[in-house]
C-alpha cells in the first residue's frame, strides 16, 4: 500500500511563517523530530493533542487547519462522520475544547496586559506629577525672561526623575564630574587611554537596574 506523505503540505505552511526546516521547526515548537516525521506521514491521528497544539501555534494556524490539511478533515465535518474511528472522534473533541479554551486564554491575556499597561503608565504619571504640572510653565518663563538662572528650574526635573528611578530600581553607576576608578566592565572611554583602577572623570552617567548594567558610564581621562 503506498504511504501518505504530507511533506509538501507541511514544507508550505513553514515557507509561510519562515521557517527554514524540520530541525527549526522542531525546535521552536518544542517537540522532537520524530513527532514531525509522524504528521508527515499522515499519522496525525496517533499523536498527542499537546503536541499537535505546539505545532499549529508554531505554524500559525487554527487546529481545524491542522486536521484538514493533514487528513483529518475540519473539526466540525470530522466529528459528524458517523464512519470515523473512535480515537480520530476523540482526538478532535479534545482539540475543539483546547481551541475553545485557548481563545479563551488569549483574549483574557490581552485584557490582562491592557491593564498592567494602564496601571504602568498611572503609576509612572504620579511620580511625574509634580513635572507635567509645573515644567511647561517654568518653561514658558524661562522663554520670557533670558535672565532666569537654569538652576531654579533643575529641581522640577532631578526630582521626579530621581523618584522614577528609584521605583524602577534604576541606580546611576557615578555622578558627572566625579573622579573614579576606571573599571572597564561599568565604565565606557570616551578618549584617552587608561588601565582598570586608574583614575577617570565621568562626563555622562551609566545606569544599573539591580544586578542589571543598563548603559556604561562614559568617562575620560583626566580633569
Amino acid at each position: 500500500m503506498t504511504q501518505i506523505d504530507f511533506t509538501e503540505n507541511l514544507q508550505n505552511l513553514m515557507q509561510k511563517v519562515g521557517c527554514p526546516s524540520f530541525k527549526s521547526l522542531s525546535r521552536a515548537a518544542g517537540v522532537s523530530q520524530w513527532q514531525i516525521s509522524q504528521l508527515r506521514r499522515g499519522k496525525i491521528g496517533q499523536m498527542r493533542v499537546e503536541v499537535l497544539v505546539k505545532l499549529s501555534q508554531s505554524l500559525q494556524i487554527s487546529w481545524d487547519e491542522l486536521a484538514e490539511t493533514f487528513g483529518l478533515g475540519s473539526l466540525s465535518s470530522s466529528l459528524n462522520k458517523t464512519h470515523s474511528s473512535n480515537i480520530d472522534k476523540d482526538l478532535l473533541q479534545q482539540l475543539a475544547s483546547l481551541q475553545t479554551e485557548y481563545q479563551r486564554v488569549s483574549l483574557f491575556m490581552i485584557q490582562q496586559r491592557e491593564v498592567l499597561q494602564q496601571e504602568f503608565q498611572q503609576s509612572s504619571l504620579q511620580i511625574l506629577e509634580s513635572l507635567l504640572l509645573q515644567w511647561p510653565t517654568a518653561a514658558y518663563r524661562a522663554r520670557e525672561d533670558h535672565q532666569l538662572a537654569a538652576v531654579k528650574i533643575l529641581p522640577l526635573v532631578d526630582q521626579p526623575m530621581e523618584k522614577l528611578l528609584q521605583a524602577w530600581g534604576v541606580k546611576a553607576i557615578a555622578a558627572v564630574g566625579t573622579h573614579i576608578p576606571y573599571n572597564p566592565q561599568l565604565h565606557q572611554l570616551m578618549e584617552g587611554i587608561a588601565q582598570p583602577g586608574d583614575i577617570v572623570n565621568v562626563r555622562y552617567t551609566g545606569y544599573m537596574q539591580c544586578d542589571k548594567l543598563l548603559y556604561r558610564a562614559r568617562v575620560s581621562v583626566g580633569v
